[in-house]
């Protein structure tokens, strides 16, 4: 059994079925650069390796922080185990059926009904994606009724789900027909390709060097990023106010930490909003109006102002003692 005060454990106690996926999504990753550096072939505007490659990075650390989390659950440790290994045979069957698809068959592997067989692989690939989400929000659940002792960490934890399951529901909104595409089935009552990653462009446009991210246009594969990494960035926050407490005594209280935990966690589900909504309107990542701008002011104020008044908000009882060992270091 892991070490119950150790938040990192040892990787032994880690979800065998994830750290497997997390391996494979490592030599996918490096067949991947292999690729991207002697395989000149293009789909859809990219290079045909680009999207193995992005989604083995992103799923590899998420498979690798989904089975950390999981050494956090004592009670109903077998269904977290079960949750788990459902997330890691979805994923693990939507990666296959991607290199087939991308690599070998040269199609596009998203949203793409223009044979049965690609309908077929599309529509498989939907259900990996939606188990991964629901088992996601499994765990999410399960971590509201753990007894964690560090409270930062404990509410980064709960925050990091949450937001991650936010994440992937973004996701489910591409799966919509874009305006073009309810012509073309109004019209001829099929279609080819069904939902998009862009919103009020096509597919494929000027990018983003890596990503892709459209330049031209919304694109709801920003906020699903985010959304789905807030898993790693809400812990690495409580990791970071946990290393900066050896410097600033003040921290060593982890009720503090854990209220500025909490105002990283709204702050960073505001900023999942917002670029939902910005993308939503159509509008690029580089080129945000008046109105988001603004938003994203007014955002950036009330995280600044919640974490000032959390500082301030200091119990005196928990100020002391971080004065009495301030003076006796």
């Amino acid at each position: 059994m892991a070490d119950k005060g150790n938040p990192l454990v040892t990787v032994r106690a880690w979800h065998r079925p994830l750290v497997v996926l997390a391996g494979a999504m490592g030599v996918l990753c490096a067949v991947s650069l292999l690729g991207l550096l002697f395989d000149d072939r293009t789909l859809v505007n990219a290079p045909i390796w680009l999207k193995p490659f992005k989604f083995s990075v992103s799923i590899g650390l998420y498979a690798l922080t989904l089975a950390w989390l999981l050494t956090h659950v004592r009670r109903g440790r077998r269904a977290g185990w079960w949750f788990g290994t459902l997330f890691a045979a979805g994923i693990g069957l939507d990666f296959v059926l991607l290199v087939w698809q991308i690599i070998v068959r040269g199609r596009t592997l998203h949203f793409n009904q223009s044979t049965p067989t690609d309908a077929a692989i599309n529509n498989v690939v939907a259900g990996g994606a939606y188990t991964a989400w629901l088992m996601t929000a499994a765990v999410a659940v399960l971590l509201l009724f753990q007894r964690i002792p560090d409270r930062a960490l404990r509410s980064a934890l709960r925050w990091g789900s949450a937001l991650a399951v936010l994440g992937m529901y973004v996701a489910t909104m591409m799966f919509s027909p874009t305006p073009a595409q309810q012509a073309v089935l109004e019209a001829n009552g099929k279609y080819s390709t069904f939902g998009a990653h862009s919103v009020g462009v096509e597919d494929g446009g000027p990018g983003l060097p890596i990503t892709g991210w459209s330049t031209v246009g919304g694109d709801l594969r920003i906020p699903h990023f985010i959304g789905i990494h807030g898993l790693q960035a809400l812990p690495l926050v409580a990791f970071g106010l946990l290393l900066l407490a050896r410097r600033f005594p003040v921290l060593e209280s982890d009720l503090l930490r854990r209220r500025l935990v909490r105002t990283a966690g709204a702050g960073y589900a505001g900023l999942l909003v917002l670029l939902t909504w910005q993308a939503r309107r159509g509008q690029s990542i580089v080129h945000p109006d008046f109105w988001t701008l603004a938003a994203a002011t007014g955002l950036i104020a009330a995280v600044a102002v919640a974490a000032t008044l959390s500082l301030r908000s200091l119990p005196r009882r928990e100020a002391v003692s971080a004065e009495i060992l301030r003076s006796a270091r």
